[in-house]
């Protein structure tokens, strides 16, 4: 299955491209594959990524006004919710995939799931593509540029490795010999009946 990891990596990738062609947390998403197939739902969960890359540095400026920043911050907590999701919805598309695969006797479970790793493919590729930009900065010292390249080069190393490391995780998966046992988050900060600060606030 690396042939499928690698053109999800290509699919981050060209996400990451589109957007840096505005640069602007709030422009529409024009995702070019169609609604319902996972190549769309992998394109709109790397945009949700690439907007919370901008949002975490945008909030990090130290002049930003408190209020504003506050917004930012409850804006960012919303994104990690839908990123949480759409990771989910990414499990069940290979939950359903893998549905009918036999399962051997001696098969284990891996450390996470497809998704989630697919979710730290999709930070690689705004990882490199940062970092690129970094090493090509016309204003930056060539120190800087050369500690930079020395960085993008473990990054993409890392990408090698773990687009590898997917492909045969589905490899494993589709032949019985690993299986997907998916828990589902429950983030409880997010949940008025379990955050105690909301809750408390009842009655």
């Amino acid at each position: 299955m690396k042939d499928f990891t690698e053109k999800c990596y290509d699919i981050f990738e060209q996400c990451v491209l589109d957007y840096h062609k505005t640069d602007d947390v709030d422009a529409p998403e024009v995702n070019p594959y169609s609604p319902g197939t996972v190549e769309h739902t992998l394109y709109s969960k790397n945009r949700v990524d690439a907007v919370q890359w901008h949002l975490e540095d945008i909030i990090r400026d130290p002049a930003i006004d408190p209020v504003a920043a506050l917004e930012l911050k409850r804006r960012i907590d919303r994104s990690n919710q839908v990123r949480t999701d759409m990771v989910e919805q990414l499990d069940d598309y290979f939950l359903r995939k893998y549905a009918g695969v036999e399962v051997l006797a001696d098969a284990t479970i891996n450390t996470e799931s497809p998704a989630w790793a697919l979710d730290r493919l999709s930070i690689l590729a705004l990882k490199i593509y940062h970092m690129r930009a970094e090493v090509e900065r016309a204003d930056a010292t060539e120190a800087h540029r050369a500690k930079c390249a020395a960085k993008l080069a473990v990054l993409e190393e890392q990408r090698r490795d773990l687009t590898a490391a997917i492909g045969t995780l589905l490899d494993d998966i589709a032949a019985g010999r690993k299986y997907m046992k998916v828990y589902r988050q429950m983030k409880m900060y997010n949940d008025a009946d379990t955050n105690p600060v909301l809750y408390g606030q009842k009655g």
